[in-house]
């Protein structure tokens, strides 16, 4: 059975090093003007969002708040505003929460250790790891969709990774070596083949540095099935909905509006409702008397 130490780490760092973009992110200069902050708040918007559409927006945040006390000090209101239209507005709220966690239980200074990170609100294993191991050079294993699916196939000669479990971690600590800055090459360089080689829509194998000793390739190519997740239609849909009404509060005098008001041309009125009230429940909305607001 074949490990993921026999994968071959300095080949994949190697094409790492040739190949990989250039995100800012992975910047020196980027490091050295917003440190771990910067990392996590990355983390933050590049869940479920294409890098495209996370760049400006990183660029026009951290502009407005380096650091997790800048933060802070913002209202919900003025975090929302600033997410605009990057998706899952939730996640502005918890980055929001991180940044007072921060400052209230770390004095402003982004934690190191995975578990302190783990603590923060918002902050699950992945997010911890990547911090740790990007912003301040830890040796631990990071593991997202893109890396579980090459472990998948290179370790385990599966076209689409298991549901996530412990085994993952494991086995990309398989594959790290001992040094901790070669180590964090490696963990971005697996994930980097996963999101632009070895994609869940077509493997490249003339361009992957894994192919020769990947399990999925010598057994030819075995389909298995796909479990991913399948996003539901936005055309129409609820998210379709809440991203209205949140717009419409956005881009409101003083971020409020008479209830009534707010998407009262969406053609299914209890639809529209439901988005209401389920933003309401998420935190991103308030009802005051007759009106909506975003947080304060």
């Amino acid at each position: 059975m074949r490990k993921a130490s026999d994968l071959d780490a300095p080949g994949l760092a190697s094409w790492y090093r040739a190949h990989a973009r250039d995100l800012p992110w992975r910047r020196r200069e980027y490091l050295a003007e917003y440190g771990a902050w910067g990392v996590l708040v990355s983390e933050f918007m590049l869940q479920q969002t294409p890098v495209n559409r996370v760049i400006p927006h990183l660029e026009a945040w951290l502009a407005r708040w380096p650091d997790p006390v800048s933060l802070a000090a913002a209202s919900p209101a003025e975090v929302l505003q600033q997410w605009a239209n990057l998706g899952y507005p939730r996640r502005a709220l918890w980055l929001h929460r991180a940044g007072i966690a921060i400052r209230d239980e770390h004095a402003g200074v982004t934690p190191r250790e995975v578990t302190a990170l783990l603590a923060l609100p918002g902050i699950g294993d992945y997010t911890a790891r990547a911090v740790a191991v990007f912003a301040f050079g830890e040796r631990h294993p990071v593991v997202d969709t893109n890396t579980r699916r090459v472990i998948a196939r290179a370790v385990h000669g599966k076209a689409q990774p298991d549901p996530p479990s412990r085994r993952d971690l494991d086995d990309m600590a398989g594959l790290l070596p001992t040094d901790p800055e070669a180590a964090a090459i490696v963990n971005a360089a697996a994930m980097e083949l996963g999101a632009t080689v070895c994609t869940a829509r077509v493997a490249d194998c003339a361009r992957c540095p894994l192919a020769d000793s990947c399990a999925w390739r010598a057994a030819g190519f075995p389909d298995g099935e796909d479990r991913r997740r399948r996003q539901a239609k936005y055309e129409g849909s609820d998210r379709q909905a809440r991203g209205g009404v949140l717009r419409a509060l956005r881009h409101a005098a003083g971020h409020r509006l008479p209830a009534d008001a707010v998407l009262a041309e969406w053609p299914d009125r209890r639809q529209r409702d439901r988005a209401i009230d389920s933003l309401i429940a998420d935190g991103l909305l308030e009802a005051v008397d007759a009106e909506l607001r975003l947080p304060r």
